[in-house]
C-alpha cells in the first residue's frame, strides 16, 4: 500500500499521534532521571552534590533503570506463552489473535 493511498487527514492523525507517543516516551525517561538527581540533593536528603555523591547516584540510578527494565522484560514478555513458544514474537502473536483488531492493523 502506498502513502498516496492513505487519507491526508489520516496521515496527519497518524503523525500527529506518532509525535505525542515519542514525546511521552522520551520526555519521560529523559526528565525523570533528571528530577530524581535534582530531589538526590535536595535540602531534605542533605547529602551534599561531591564528585563521590554524584557519582555514586547516578550509579544508582543507571543500575535501577537497568534493573526494572530487566524485570519488567522477564516478567511480561518472558511469561508470553504462544502454544510452547515464548518472547516477543510469541506475545505479538498473542496481541494480533485479540478481538476488535483488524486485518490491516495486524499485518503492521
Amino acid at each position: 500500500m502506498s502513502v498516496h493511498a492513505i487519507p491526508a487527514e489520516g496521515r496527519k492523525r497518524t503523525t500527529a499521534l506518532t509525535v505525542a507517543a515519542l514525546g511521552v516516551v522520551f520526555g519521560d525517561i529523559g526528565t525523570s532521571p533528571l528530577y530524581t538527581v535534582k530531589e538526590c540533593f535536595s535540602e531534605f536528603t542533605g547529602v551534599q552534590p561531591t564528585h563521590d555523591n554524584v557519582l555514586g547516584m547516578l550509579s544508582l540510578i543507571t543500575w535501577a533503570l537497568i534493573l526494572v527494565v530487566t524485570v519488567k522484560y522477564v516478567l511480561v514478555v518472558m511469561r508470553a506463552d504462544n502454544r510452547g513458544e515464548g518472547g516477543v514474537l510469541a506475545l505479538m502473536a498473542l496481541v494480533s489473535r485479540q478481538m476488535g483488531i483488524t486485518e490491516r492493523r495486524r499485518r503492521i
